[in-house]
């Protein structure tokens, strides 16, 4: 009999109707427990063996192991296998405690670091953080983006579906515009997005933004969520205060952050104070420069400003900033030794 007519979870989740349907006419249904079940559904199961003819020959002991394998003998080793494997390092502790660090860990997710992060997390039942799962895996997101979801926001892990995770579904829907196929990709790209309040968080930010000129919603959420999730007073208005104040206007600062969304991602102590510095002192450049090319803050002062702008001090040639900084290690060689080239030719012409 297979695995799926003898075993049912106790809170199935939505997301697995068919795996709840298949088993509706089992005589004898037990409960499952939980990190059995996310075992069975992670980890892929070993297809039967079949008998393939081969030119060569077989020796007799190798023919003796080239017999068919059940399906249900593979799956229940898998299962069997993958959560005695987790329980080894495990010190004796309750059953609903193990299964739930178990559970955690089939997802990839450490235990250990995000009960540090949300220490509700100890108290919370298998069931509860189930009942996350299964609406998540309803909202679309796969099994296999948990991990990632739940590693980077383990407060997830202990939200309330209905006064926590729904609305902010339905702020992507009604506010930006985005259909429920896209949902995942939004969370995937950046789950912190289900961490925050819509009321204190994420529509606040939205609002700020369009009053900036931020006008597509769906490129909002989709290309740069991050900023949804970031604090208008600690991040957004400082961040745009301080390029004002570099010298230029606040609807120049506003113009930048429109073209370049990622400034407002950069910090000011470890981007924008030392990129500014060097270009002023020593690149010669000034405010009107970043106004050109916002994106000059996007390259690293260590890997890419400093040795490109030395490299063309010392070749003794100019080069324009946006130039010098988007071109790859071997465009940026052969417009060095054109560069060069040209010089050389002017300076023999004279």
């Amino acid at each position: 009999m297979p695995l799926h007519s003898r075993c049912i979870l106790v809170f199935p989740c939505p997301a697995h109707r068919s795996f709840s349907k298949s088993i509706r006419g089992a005589n004898h249904i037990t409960a499952m427990p939980l990190c059995s079940f996310y075992a069975s559904i992670s980890l892929p199961v070993g297809k039967p063996q079949q008998s393939v003819a081969s030119s060569k020959p077989h020796s007799t002991a190798a023919a003796s192991v080239a017999t068919t394998v059940p399906t249900r003998s593979a799956t229940t080793t898998t299962v069997s296998t993958a959560t005695a494997a987790l329980s080894l390092h495990l010190p004796e502790l309750p059953s609903q405690v193990k299964d739930k660090i178990l559970s955690l860990e089939l997802m990839g997710v450490d235990y250990g670091r995000a009960l540090e992060l949300n220490p509700a997390l100890r108290d919370a039942a298998p069931e509860s953080i189930h009942a996350v799962v299964s609406f998540l895996q309803s909202r679309g997101l796969h099994f296999k983006d948990l991990g990632r979801v739940f590693g980077m926001c383990p407060s997830v892990l202990t939200a309330s579906v209905r006064a926590d995770l729904r609305p902010v579904f339905a702020f992507l829907s009604e506010d930006l515009g985005v259909p429920e196929s896209a949902h995942r990709r939004v969370v995937v790209k950046c789950p912190r997005v289900l961490a925050c309040s819509v009321r204190d968080q994420l529509r606040p930010a939205h609002i700020y933004l369009r009053r900036l000129g931020f006008r597509d919603n769906r490129a909002l959420a989709l290309q740069d969520p991050i900023l949804l999730v970031s604090s208008v007073e600690r991040t957004l208005a400082p961040k745009l205060e301080f390029l004002a104040g570099l010298g230029m206007s606040r609807d120049d600062a506003v113009a930048m952050v429109l073209r370049c969304p990622a400034l407002f991602t950069f910090s000011i102590d470890r981007n924008y104070k030392p990129k500014f510095e060097y270009l002023v002192e020593a690149m010669g450049g000034g405010v009107e420069d970043i106004k050109a090319f916002p994106q000059f803050f996007a390259f690293s002062l260590e890997k890419r400003i400093v040795p490109r702008h030395r490299a063309v001090e010392e070749a003794g040639v100019t080069m324009p900033l946006p130039e010098m900084l988007k071109a790859t290690d071997e465009e940026f060689t052969e417009m060095l030794e054109k560069e060069q080239r040209l010089r050389e030719q002017a300076a023999a012409t004279d």
